[in-house]
């Protein structure tokens, strides 16, 4: 499929998205499209409902009404939740990358970091050890962790470079859609800093669609084209990034910028 053709439709369709957790809104009614390259922030206080959406986009929930269609490299809007099991290992280790917020719970911490990135290779079909081993070292790398920690355990490393070793770990087959968990959480200021410099640019060069859960509106405003904030499990305001941080319209997007701009 060539990329004029990806162009004509949006990569993702979420249509009417609702998770209940009994009688608890988890999220309600959300609806939105992505489209290829485009990066995506939802944000929202603790208990917005943003984390839920994403895991119910994802798949680590299943969601309780609505529909989320993904456009497969076939060129056909399938509705991901019902894809046969097979099919939906083969898109979250291919097309699909997830970056968690503590690195430990998207790296396998009893391997070696070559080993963690060569791993997805390997799920992909790569069988050649000096290809694998080769790879490896170049998105070991591309996310400026040195070659000679390669055979190194990922419990050696310090949590910037554990969160680094994790996005090599999730870009190295070339996703096209790529969530990401408050990547930066817990990270020292200067470290985060350079993690989302390094985001950035990877994210514009691949050309990734990422959507991105995040509480701080610099990153948002660094990383993203469009925002979704979120309130009670709701979507109150969307649109394109810049506008909505330094013009929001609805009164909750007002009170979260302006909280940040009083710190």
């Amino acid at each position: 499929m060539d990329d004029d053709f990806q162009q004509d439709k949006p990569l993702l369709r979420v249509s009417r998205l609702t998770k209940f957790y009994g009688n608890r809104v988890g999220c309600r009614d959300v609806s939105f499209e992505l489209w290829p390259g485009e990066v995506l922030a939802i944000v929202g206080e603790s208990g917005s409902g943003k984390t839920t959406l994403l895991s119910s986009l994802w798949g680590d929930l299943k969601p309780t009404t609505g529909c989320v269609e993904y456009l497969m490299r076939d060129g056909r809007m399938r509705d991901v939740n019902a894809l046969s099991e097979a099919e939906r290992r083969l898109l979250m280790r291919t097309d699909w990358g997830f970056v968690r917020q503590n690195p430990a719970d998207g790296l396998r911490m009893n391997v070696t970091a070559g080993a963690n990135v060569g791993e997805r290779l390997m799920a992909v079909g790569a069988r050649h050890y000096g290809d694998i081993r080769a790879n490896a070292l170049d998105w070991m790398g591309r996310v400026e962790i040195p070659g000679d920690r390669v055979d190194d355990m990922p419990r050696d490393f310090s949590g910037g470079m554990r969160q680094r070793l994790q996005i090599a770990r999730n870009l190295v087959t070339g996703p096209r859609l790529v969530f990401m968990d408050e990547p930066t959480g817990g990270l020292d200021v200067s470290v985060q800093a350079r993690l989302l410099d390094l985001l950035r640019g990877l994210v514009s060069r691949l050309n990734i669609a990422v959507i991105i859960v995040t509480h701080d509106l610099a990153v948002a405003r660094l990383l993203s084209h469009r925002v979704l904030v979120m309130k009670s499990g709701s979507v109150v305001e969307e649109g394109l990034t810049d506008q909505v941080l330094d013009d929001p319209q609805a009164a909750y997007s007002q009170l979260l910028v302006s909280s940040i701009l009083q710190v």
